[in-house]
């Protein structure tokens, strides 16, 4: 059973660079506020349902902008699936924010900031 985290790790990559693909030709998508990045895509084990990890670059209000547009793109999306990739089910996707980019920001700041206090306390 050794090969099957292996197809699956193989199916997520495949599916990651066919959705991001997709979001970078669709002008509703790109054009829409915020910059939208899929950092990864978790399908499950029944290979009939995927949960898409998004990045979105800006503001709350176009986080939330950028998650309502995928998911009202979300049949185009999966039907391009359908239609490149060679999979028994063509799994249902659900987009998630992924805010592990933001908290890698987040702590960055915070080490320049104690930096920038330690240089000014000596």
């Amino acid at each position: 059973m050794s090969g099957a985290p292996d197809r699956l790790t193989r199916v997520n990559e495949l599916l990651k660079r066919e959705i991001a693909d997709y979001l970078e030709r669709n002008p509703y998508i790109k054009d829409g506020g915020g910059l939208i990045s899929v950092t990864g895509v978790n399908i499950g084990s029944n290979l009939r349902t995927a949960t898409v990890k998004v990045s979105v670059l800006g503001s709350a209000e176009d986080q939330r902008s950028a998650l309502s547009r995928l998911a009202a793109c979300r049949s185009d999306i999966q039907k391009r699936v359908a239609r490149d990739v060679t999979l028994k089910y063509t799994p249902v996707l659900k987009f998630v924010l992924d805010a592990t980019i933001e908290r890698g920001d987040n702590v960055l700041d915070i080490i320049r900031e104690m930096e920038h206090d330690a240089e000014h306390n000596h």
